[in-house]
């Protein structure tokens, strides 16, 4: 028998973990701050010395995808846990979107479900609609359009008027006057309960 030997020579650990027979080992190494897997490596133990901090003799069995693979903290098992890390969470308080940085269930008052609307409400299972909310903001918002539009025909209409009122309008000038008024009373008859699906009257040249 030969006297040489090309196998690496195998640490061999007591039940205090640390090495009665100096060699290699395999470990796999956690990273501190939330004790995830991150990868195997060797490691040489002379006799009397025990693995590198983060490190254990055990092979974990490896997940499947959506869970993260984790040291429990007693360093005793490998555990798994929820891994919700890169995904969008909303608040059910505010409904504001946080992405999600940590390993392990979600936070309580975060959900996965996203808010339809601005008006939405977490009832603790599912987001409900405030549509009384939802409906005022719209006439609110269709309030201040009109407004704007409202502005927009009566500059028009000044200008135009003065133009009439002094002799100096083209045709043109006459018959966009009448256009801008007739523009101004159909905006005076929007019916803003309809918001948010109002058909805007089409203001002159548009």
């Amino acid at each position: 028998m030969s006297h040489y030997s090309t196998a690496l020579p195998n640490a061999i650990l007591n039940d205090a973990g640390l090495a009665v027979t100096a060699g290699w080992l395999t470990v796999y190494n956690i990273e501190p701050d939330q004790r995830e897997y991150q990868q195997a490596s060797l490691e040489y133990l002379p006799e009397g010395v025990g693995l590198p901090a983060f490190c254990f003799a055990d092979k974990p069995t490896l997940p499947k995808a959506g869970l993260a693979l984790v040291r429990s903290l007693d360093g005793s098992t490998w555990d798994t846990l929820p891994d919700y890390r890169g995904q969008t969470v909303y608040s059910t308080e505010t409904g504001h979107p946080e992405t999600v940085t940590r390993i392990g269930e979600l936070d309580n008052g975060f959900t996965l479900l996203a808010p339809a609307t601005p008006y939405d409400t977490w009832n603790g299972k599912a987001w409900v609609t405030d549509t009384t909310q939802q409906q005022e903001a719209a006439i609110n918002a269709a309030r201040d359009e009109l407004a704007q539009r409202q502005r927009v025909a009566t500059d028009k209409i000044a200008l135009l008027d003065d133009a009439v009122s002094l002799g100096m309008a083209t045709d043109d000038e006459s018959a966009a006057l009448l256009a801008w008024k007739a523009y101004r009373v159909q905006l005076s008859r929007v019916e803003l309960e309809s918001a948010p699906e109002i058909d805007w009257p089409l203001a002159p040249g548009a």
